[in-house]
């Protein structure tokens, strides 16, 4: 799925939101502040989705940054009738955010504003408080939030990047690219990222393990087991598709260059998240999950067997 965590787990408390990649922690800002993002483009429709469960999920994750200043930056392309929550919803939605989240929350960034959400301010706006209300900044372009924030970490949505390439073109005069995709190029022999495990295999002479897997791991065992938060903080995004290239390419990455531990476990991540199919396999993924509902007696009772 689009955006999701290949590190999350079905056991997390609120996985059943958290795997459509709706919210996600980006960075820091200039200020050195925790960036949270909000995509409406990952929103699936409203029957799939319990509005309520986003709204406890929105609170169990800023929860982890309340205590310090943090950034929200809210992507609001992809709301539509389908997935849209109700007024009601955005009503209750504010309220619940008392002063401990709206304390220390420094700058909400609003990116391609539509009429809706002018519309929707003015509706709110005598319930939201002037000092809350000049935290809010509205941003028509990317290329304009970038002159608010470093968007080196920032990871924004490819539907998001499409749109604001779109924004761009009508804003030039320039005719929107034509429907007609090119089709895909074959992938290099050496390459590593966004091929099959079957593929890997064929081009290392059968070898189960691909080689950025191996690499990283070893890495990460070697020397980055005792660094706190190791696959919860980001790295520059430059570095990390310069790293990819050098895979692609076959040639040799020396993490020691770089002097920032958490940029192997982002390549371990984006190897994963990347994959066209998931290690556990479509087939064998309910299987695998109904291992999870095991108990430890059933075991005990094996063993004993």
């Amino acid at each position: 799925m689009a955006g999701q965590d290949p590190t999350l787990s079905t056991s997390h408390p609120f996985y059943d939101v958290a795997r459509h990649g709706i919210l996600q922690v980006a960075g820091d800002d200039r200020c050195g502040r925790r960036i949270v993002t909000f995509s409406c483009c990952r929103m699936p429709p409203s029957h799939e989705l319990d509005h309520q469960r986003l709204l406890e999920y929105l609170k169990y994750m800023l929860d982890q940054y309340v205590e310090n200043d943090y950034t929200i930056i809210y992507f609001h392309y992809g709301l539509n009738s389908r997935n849209k929550p109700s007024l009601g919803w955005l009503q209750s939605a504010y309220k619940e955010f008392d002063r401990k989240y709206k304390k220390n929350l420094k700058a909400l960034y609003v990116v391609h504003p539509t009429s809706f959400i002018k519309v929707l301010w003015s509706l709110f706006k005598p319930l939201i408080s002037h000092k809350f209300g000049k935290k809010v900044t509205y941003v028509n372009s990317l290329s304009e939030l970038r002159e608010h924030l470093k968007c080196e970490q920032l990871t924004v949505p490819p539907e998001v990047l499409r749109y604001d390439e779109k924004l761009q073109r009508l804003h030039e005069g320039r005719p929107p690219p034509s429907a007609k995709t090119p089709p895909p190029r074959p992938p290099l022999p050496t390459q590593q990222f966004g091929v099959s495990l079957q593929y890997l295999k064929d081009k290392n002479q059968g070898e189960l393990i691909p080689p950025v897997l191996r690499f990283t791991v070893t890495y990460l065992r070697e020397k980055g087991l005792r660094t706190e938060g190791l696959f919860r903080r980001s790295a520059s995004v430059q570095t990390i598709r310069e790293v990819q290239r050098l895979y692609n390419q076959g040639k040799p990455v020396n993490f020691d260059d770089y002097g920032d531990i958490h940029i192997p476990a982002v390549i371990l991540k984006t190897f994963l998240r990347e994959l066209p199919q998931p290690l556990l396999t479509f087939q064998a993924y309910e299987q695998i999950l109904g291992i999870t509902c095991i108990s430890g007696k059933h075991f005990q009772q094996n063993e004993q067997l």
